[in-house]
């Protein structure tokens, strides 16, 4: 993925809030996540480049700091699937705050998040500017398509709020899939106008063939 230039710093920002916890098909978001990370980390190493760690709910759970070595890669993917967050909830605002103090020199930086979040554009936007940036968005097909299961219970993983959704009505589940489709098309939007790069992956899909398509792309604008 990165045989393009040798010694890199890779920053890997993992989110590990709660609402990674959820999951309707194979993978929890938080799962699938961490398989993302490891296999960005393992192509890292091998092409001896420095690899870091950030591990972000609102605040920073762990850090690591950047080193090559098969050891040090292996550290990153037992941190990836054993910390558990002291909080529950989301701030990427906050994480990319503590990216600009600990990264001095321009690096490719991985954002693994589902992007639940508010008020963070403007840092991603610096960031970008900054680094080379590719945000990797998590989807549960739930949260796109949602089914009709009947009146169900919901609660919000990181507020702890729950609530009653009667999935059979079709006036309801329509305004859902509305917010729904309005807020991706507005991070879709902003990630674009501002020259992110973005990788969109469903928790039901093969990550691989996603991040090898976006590579290839890359190396074709290159």
């Amino acid at each position: 993925m990165f045989e393009e230039e040798r010694e890199l710093t890779v920053f890997l920002m993992v989110d590990i809030s709660s609402s990674g916890t959820f999951g309707t098909i194979k993978h929890l978001k938080k799962d699938f996540g961490a398989e993302i990370a490891s296999v960005l980390g393992f192509s890292a190493i091998k092409n001896n480049d420095k690899v870091a760690l950030i591990l972000f709910s609102d605040k920073i759970e762990k850090y690591l700091a950047p080193k090559k070595g098969k050891k040090h890669v292996l550290r990153v993917i037992r941190e990836l699937l054993y910390t558990n967050p002291e909080s529950p909830r989301t701030s990427i605002k906050e994480a990319c705050e503590y990216l600009l103090k600990v990264a001095k020199r321009r690096s490719v930086v991985f954002l693994i998040s589902d992007f639940l979040d508010k008020d963070y554009s403007s840092t991603l936007k610096i960031i970008n500017k900054k680094h080379d940036l590719i945000v990797i968005q998590l989807l549960d097909p739930a949260e796109l398509r949602f089914p009709n299961i009947g009146l169900i219970k919901v609660e919000d993983p990181e507020t702890r709020d729950t609530f009653w959704i009667d999935t059979t009505s079709k006036k309801i589940m329509s305004r859902l899939k509305d917010e729904t489709n309005k807020k991706q098309f507005e991070f879709i939007k902003n990630t674009k106008k501002n020259g992110i790069d973005l990788i969109s992956i469903s928790t039901e899909e093969d990550f691989v063939e996603p991040l090898l398509s976006f590579f290839k792309r890359r190396d074709n604008r290159i």
